[in-house]
């Protein structure tokens, strides 16, 4: 069992709880999560049994949409920041993307893993991608199967995700969407519903998928799914 964590995660996390305290403490605030992630899933803490990724230079989703994350831009940053992102690499051995974001290389290398890879992470976008997924909040571990994942990546083209700065249609939440998704049987069957959601907009649908969708292969941009599919 292999556990990729998300890096990107762990220094926000570490940084803000250690804001004016010494770098030394927010690096200690990350080997201690880095443990009890090891504790709570592997049970052997050993740097043989986790992977670890943050987001590097470059995202091809800003080339599909200008605006992508356009919220976030402005907000300030913890002082430990780019010291933390430089530990992980240092002493975790984090690998850094580039032209993509981290949960792209996760979703990436727990393909090449398979349904038994772990990821460790907080974020929801992950809920896509078929194998374990480890809540560092919650601290509960769940398994998500393919279907399930296509499901939820949809159910986020409907909607949108504001944390993103991603558009969905006006009024559709998770519990509308799911409804509007109720009876498809194949990836095909959960794209045409969105499209006819959109009133026939393929552009907009391609649009928010591209944007939502990670990546499953290096290169491998989302594309519209064969009617055998």
């Amino acid at each position: 069992m292999k556990i990729l964590i998300d890096g990107d995660i762990l220094t926000y996390r570490a940084a803000f709880s250690c804001e004016g305290q010494p770098l030394e403490d927010a690096q200690d605030k990350i080997d201690e999560i880095v443990e009890d992630i090891l504790k709570n899933v592997a049970f052997d803490a050993t740097s043989e049994n986790y992977e670890m990724f943050i987001t590097g230079k470059g995202n091809f989703r800003f080339d599909v949409q200008p605006t992508y994350k356009q919220n976030r831009s402005g907000k300030p940053k913890p002082e430990h920041l780019q010291d933390l992102r430089d530990y992980l690499v240092e002493a975790h051995g984090a690998k850094v993307s580039s032209g993509q974001e981290a949960d792209d290389d996760i979703t990436i290398r727990a393909m090449e893993l398979g349904p038994d890879a772990v990821i460790a992470s907080i974020d929801k976008d992950f809920l896509q991608v078929p194998c374990h997924h480890y809540n560092l909040n919650k601290k509960t571990l769940v398994k998500v199967e393919e279907f399930e994942g296509l499901l939820f990546v949809y159910t986020q083209i409907l909607m949108g995700d504001k944390a993103d700065n991603v558009f969905g249609i006006k009024g559709v939440g998770p519990v509308k969407a799911g409804k509007m998704l109720v009876g498809a049987k194949t990836e095909r069957e959960l794209y045409d519903i969105c499209v006819a959601a959109y009133g026939g907009d393929t552009s907009k649908v391609t649009e928010n998928a591209k944007l939502l969708w990670l990546l499953r292969k290096e290169g491998q941009m989302w594309s519209i799914p064969s009617v055998d599919s």
